[in-house]
């Protein structure tokens, strides 16, 4: 299980990394439709009946959406539809979506109702969740390049390493114990000490998400930033994780060996890519 799990890592980081690194943009946007495409099948299969047409259709529609959207976007001449979508999205929709993480998701994991849920309206988070999360990592890679989104997910992932290091070593008190037993406070602190810690340590590197919100705010409120930051990757992990619970599966899917689902690797990720966006308009 350990070798196959370093394998699948090792490969997606080539390929992310790759990706990044392109001269042209469409590597990064066609491997973000199909992340987000996996992502939302997955996460209407915990919230529907687990099989059968919804997940299915829901992640080819969604698949369609964002191919269209990225043709329009990157042609030479974009319809007004287009760049009129693309302003309720970026304007309008990731806005909401964070407000929903910061409210919606919070309250959910905290009230922490574990019964099933499968009513159909909730599919509609998962498509606004990945319209968001799409929508906000093709605008910053568009406008600030590889650099401050690999910066960003650094954050994630540090904050996701410290945490757990912090709560297997420190680890007293319970975070959300209906949700994810394996949690606490002590490791969700030390995860945002070490995200805080990161965005602070990289402004010194021109283009990356710390240096680009210090060129924007004081250095007291790019730490709290990074502290929101933090703890909404941490919200969206036990969101996930409350999900899955509701669904009694222990991974969104089998299609990352030794890893579960794309929805596993990014769930941390989702809350955070709109707030970062976000953040970043709000101080232009």
């Amino acid at each position: 299980m350990l070798k196959q799990r370093v394998i699948t890592a090792v490969i997606l980081l080539i390929v992310i990394i790759s990706a990044l690194l392109a001269p042209r943009p469409e590597p990064l946007v066609a491997i973000l439709i199909v992340v987000a495409a996996c992502a939302a099948w997955e996460w209407l299969r915990l919230v529907s009946s687990g099989s059968g047409s919804v997940p299915l259709a829901g992640a080819a529609a969604m698949f369609l959406i964002l191919c269209l959207l990225a043709f329009q976007w990157f042609s030479g001449s974009p319809a007004a539809w287009a760049m009129d979508l693309r302003a309720v999205l970026s304007d309008i929709l990731i806005p909401l979506v964070v407000f929903g993480w910061i409210v919606g998701a919070t309250f959910s994991v905290f009230r922490a109702d574990t019964a099933l849920r499968r009513q159909a309206w909730r599919i509609v988070p998962a498509y606004a969740a990945m319209l968001a999360i799409w929508t906000a990592l093709v605008l910053l890679f568009q406008a600030h390049g590889w650099w401050l989104l690999l910066s960003l997910m650094m954050l994630v992932w540090l904050a996701d390493i410290a945490a757990y290091f912090t709560g297997k070593a420190f680890g007293r008190h319970k975070l959300a114990p209906a949700v994810s037993p394996g949690k606490t406070w002590e490791g969700a602190a030390g995860g945002v000490l070490a995200a805080t810690a990161w965005t602070l340590l990289s402004i010194r590197w021109e283009g990356s998400f710390g240096a680009l919100l210090a060129e924007r705010f004081p250095l007291a409120v790019v730490a709290l930033a990074a502290v929101l930051l933090a703890a909404l990757s941490i919200v969206g992990d036990l969101f996930e994780s409350l999900l899955k619970r509701r669904a009694g599966v222990k991974d969104s899917s089998g299609l990352l060996p030794g890893h579960g689902g794309v929805f596993d690797r990014i769930d941390a990720l989702l809350p955070v890519a709109p707030a970062a966006y976000l953040l970043i308009e709000m101080g232009r």
